[in-house]
């Protein structure tokens, strides 16, 4: 028995109970979509779901393109009590073979151009059902659920009930299978929406894939619990987003999205004027894109912090100082400390590992009770792996990951650090800094740099800056230069692609 409903579409609903013909969706190629919309097809959706047999808690995998119909998908699973599972639409058969095993999905839902792929990638899974669902909004999914009823009852969920699963980016290790609650996912919509003053008259400019947090959680999750609307983009495109920007009262990014507009000189401040809030998070905001933004449009970036493991954590303020190289103040409701090795607070501005308690944390990994385990410590702080730390005034800095730190001579050198003084030089365009196997040293500082104008530095002009900037012991001992740094769908550099590919590189 559910005392209280947490089912976060259920609150979705009350906030539109009375202005259920209100447009939420716009589209780019101007299709509108009212909240009745939503509500009809995903209640048809769920419907055709119990129909065929699913039950509460079963898994629904979904690796589709971005449409309003994937939308109505996502919201049908909160209704009925099934677990969401997205997947980003670049796996190949080797890594769903491997997501579908762990998640063992009661349904999967495809574009119709990739049924071949995932049957090959289906093994044992004991899935019963395959269904399509394409960018246009057509497939088997659509068409077999027409006949369903558009009235369905949501199910109550309580706080810890189980409403989506996501897998961690597996850089090290197989990936984990993230179990994320109905009260994880409101509580932190509800804190979003207060710290960044979301309202009815807000719209939200979506150009995020959706298979990720950040597009799915928190994008969502503030518009739909404020009442806000959404100009819906399949993809991020620089001449749609410049086109709709002067329409949109929010955009939520990645750090690419703001270096791309700087890039295109369409992007002015008259283009941004109506905008009252850029948001930017999934990656490490730079210190002069942040500048540069300001420069160009008298608005200051938002970073804020996040993990699909605890949703957002910390942001800057809407109202306040919002400092470059920071990812703000704690949300309400969040608990984050800076702690040493044998979980001991440190003092302000000493760097060390950073845990987080909260609503807004994850119940732990699917299947895996004991990484759960050693993932929390006794008081129920969650170790998020990620290094930074906290000054006077509480504001957090993340410096890396903990699995990026090097260890060079006994040193701890953390990369940040050392990116920040790389990508102030001239002609630098952005860098990156990992360690590499060293047989004196244990491990090497080796710079990954994309040039701003090709062959226009060299290794010994850079390490020869460096040495005046910083601790011998923190100079990298070789510089390469590259065309790209490898990143993920949202923008991540992947430092362990980096290590594997120049783990022989130092002597």
């Amino acid at each position: 028995m559910v005392n209280v409903d947490f089912n976060l579409f259920t609150h979705f609903s009350e906030k539109f109970s009375l202005s259920t013909d209100k447009v939420i969706l716009n589209t780019e190629h101007e299709q509108q979509y009212t909240f009745s919309d939503i509500d009809k097809t995903s209640a048809q959706i769920a419907n055709y779901f119990i129909e065929l047999g699913a039950k509460v808690g079963d898994r629904i995998s979904s690796q589709i393109e971005k449409s309003p119909e994937g939308l109505c998908l996502y919201f049908a699973c909160l209704r009925a009590g099934l677990v969401f599972h997205p997947l980003n639409t670049a796996y190949n058969s080797s890594e769903l073979e491997y997501f579908f095993g762990n998640a063992e999905p009661f349904a999967i839902v495809c574009d119709e151009n990739n049924i071949t792929l995932i049957e090959s990638s289906l093994n044992q899974c004991g899935c019963v059902k395959i269904l399509t669902l394409n960018g246009d909004g057509d497939g088997s999914l659509i068409d077999n659920s027409s006949h369903c009823s558009t009235k369905f009852e949501t199910v109550p969920r309580a706080e810890d009930d189980f409403a989506a699963l996501l897998y961690s980016s597996g850089t090290t290790g197989v990936p984990k299978g993230i179990m994320i609650s109905h009260g994880n996912l409101l509580g932190n919509a509800k804190s979003l929406v207060k710290a960044w003053g979301f309202t009815h008259n807000d719209t939200l400019l979506h150009c995020l894939p959706t298979f990720h947090v950040h597009g799915l959680f928190i994008s969502l999750g503030c518009t739909l619990l404020s009442g806000a609307s959404i100009r819906w983009l399949s993809a991020f495109n620089i001449n749609n987003v410049i086109k709709y920007l002067p329409g949109s009262t929010v955009m939520m990014g990645v750090p690419t999205y703001y270096t791309r507009l700087l890039d295109d000189e369409n992007f002015t401040g008259q283009v941004s004027h109506n905008i009252r809030l850029f948001i930017s998070g999934s990656a490490p905001l730079r210190e002069d894109t942040f500048a540069l933004f300001e420069q160009r449009t008298g608005h200051r970036i938002l970073e804020r912090y996040g993990m699909t493991e605890t949703n957002v954590n910390t942001s800057n303020p809407l109202k306040g100082e919002r400092r470059a190289g920071t990812v703000g103040l704690p949300l309400h409701g969040v608990e984050i400390r800076v702690v040493d090795d044998d979980n001991k607070t440190l003092k302000t501005g000493t760097i060390g590992n950073i845990q987080i308690r909260g609503s807004n944390v994850f119940s732990g990994y699917w299947h895996l009770p004991e990484k759960t385990a050693e993932s929390f410590t006794s008081d129920q702080y969650f170790d998020t792996g990620d290094k930074g730390k906290i000054d006077e005034d509480g504001y957090l800095a993340i410096v890396g990951r903990s699995k990026d730190l090097i260890i060079s001579g006994g040193l701890n050198i953390y990369p940040k650090e050392v990116e920040i003084v790389i990508d102030e030089l001239s002609g630098v365009k952005e860098s990156a800094v990992i360690g590499v196997a060293h047989s004196d040293f244990g491990e090497a500082v080796v710079a990954m740099i994309v040039e701003e104008q090709k062959g226009s530095l060299n290794e010994d002009q850079i390490r020869s800056l460096m040495k005046a900037k910083v601790a011998n012991f923190k100079v990298p001992k070789r510089v390469i230069f590259i065309d790209d740094l490898p990143r993920n769908s949202m923008g991540k550099v992947q430092k362990n692609i980096l290590r594997d590919q120049y783990e022989d590189l130092a002597q």
